[in-house]
């Protein structure tokens, strides 16, 4: 039988993928809300901004279980550079996913609040300008996520869970 034991520090290594699936995905969405007539636009514009608000707020708690885990690791002058300037990029790219879901949702609200009926070529340029500065925190997210494993890698901070088969064997 298969046991599965994870705790607050090995939760980290499943929570930091949830937000990048979730933030990489919602920009496809807009997209697809571009490409259709703009009647059926709007459950593509909502479901992205959904998908934006939880991926936004699951890269908060990825924040707090990294600093969990990293607590964990022993640490050496030059691991402490790296995390320093790792955990800036993070709290920077999250704070960046902040500002773009609530512009998103300010893009999606707005009009509607102000009583303005905007054109459909006009909504479809502010969407479009809107996934250009999209792009800019991919970007982050990307870099993020790559300094993320490079910091693993060269540091040797592990947060995989453990898992005992047969309640003999255990891998880590």
């Amino acid at each position: 039988m298969l046991h599965y034991a994870l705790n607050w520090n090995d939760s980290q290594a499943f929570i930091v993928h949830f937000p990048v699936v979730l933030l990489l995905t919602a920009p496809f969405l807009i997209m697809v809300g571009i490409g259709v007539s703009p009647d059926k636009r709007r459950p593509f514009l909502w479901s992205a901004l959904a998908i934006m608000a939880l991926g936004t707020a699951a890269t908060f708690l990825d924040l707090a279980t990294g600093e969990t885990a990293m607590k964990a690791i022993s640490s050496s002058p030059r691991f402490e550079v790296a995390l320093d300037e790792y955990r800036t990029l993070a709290e920077t790219t999250t704070g960046l996913f902040c500002f773009l879901t609530l512009g998103f949702a300010a893009l999606l609200f707005a009009p509607r609040r102000l009583g303005l009926e905007l054109d459909s070529c006009v909504n479809t340029a502010l969407l479009a300008v809107f996934l250009i500065f999209y792009a800019t925190g991919a970007l982050f997210l990307v870099h993020t996520v790559l300094q993320g494993g490079q910091l693993i890698r060269e540091h040797g901070a592990k947060t995989a869970a453990t898992y005992q088969l047969s309640g003999k064997e255990s891998i880590r």
